[in-house]
């Protein structure tokens, strides 16, 4: 079985949105490595705690971490992004787990740029374990779930229902006959779970991902000073490049 945590950076948004991306990204991590990287996780937010300051009970959400901090403005600005780049690190030499994203640029779209980012990620999970291209541990007949934070969780709970019943994929017509394939959700199990992430260690890795995903192409004046706009791609090690044809562990939308 393999675990796909899932997090956002932008909005939705068509009309008078503050960003002109959305990303989405994802940790998948197989059932045969869940508890040794969960222990490590918590080894390296211990580490964090005794270098930065950084309690365990304290969440990782990268936009207020940098410019909102509340609490946290008891640690340093530059050693918050120090923190952020080395959660970055600590996710890129982790042998048994992956890293994809998509990022939607919504200038002169009209879809729902929910179900399509979403439509996109799943499909994606579902091809990479039909083909059996994530690499570490497999079991002979793998499934996936997901795990995501509850923004619009309702939503998200119909779309992978419809998704099991009809989603037609555009062909290529230079291997396809007709329009579209149905190509049906086999291997994405159960309805997504729902966590809040001040209370998953893994989730407050995925936010970093997705914060600097979207960093790449819209980067906050700080980030960019501080030279931390390129941290996405920090993570060669551990991106799947077979996602999309850049090979960079990204679908460009």
């Amino acid at each position: 079985m393999y675990l796909m945590y899932v997090d956002e950076s932008g909005d939705t948004g068509l009309e008078n949105s503050p960003t002109r991306y959305f990303v989405l990204s994802a940790i998948v991590i197989h059932e045969l490595r869940w508890k040794q990287i969960l222990t490590e996780l918590v080894s390296f937010r211990q580490t964090l705690r005794q270098l930065k300051g950084l309690k365990l009970r304290d969440e990782i959400h990268c936009t207020d971490f940098i410019n909102k901090p509340g609490e946290l403005i008891r640690i340093k600005r530059n050693d918050r992004l120090d923190i952020l780049k080395k959660c970055i690190d600590w996710l890129n030499h982790q042998n048994d787990l992956s890293i994809y994203s998509v990022i939607i640029d919504k200038n002169n779209r009209k879809d729902d740029i929910f179900e399509l980012a979403w439509n996109t990620l799943l499909t994606r999970f579902e091809n990479t374990i039909r083909s059996k291209n994530f690499p570490g541990p497999q079991n002979p007949d793998d499934r996936g779930m997901v795990i995501s934070d509850n923004t619009d969780g309702e939503k998200l709970r119909k779309l992978i229902r419809r998704m099991r019943h009809f989603n037609p994929i555009p062909n290529r017509r230079d291997i396809y006959a007709g329009d579209f394939r149905n190509m049906k959700l086999e291997y994405v199990i159960e309805d997504p779970i729902f966590r809040d992430s001040k209370n998953s260690l893994v989730h407050q890795m995925n936010d970093v991902v997705a914060y600097f995903c979207r960093q790449l192409v819209e980067p906050n004046a700080y980030v960019k000073k501080k030279a931390g706009a390129n941290f996405y791609e920090r993570l060669s090690d551990v991106l799947i490049d077979k996602v999309s044809k850049t090979k960079d562990g990204i679908v460009w939308i």
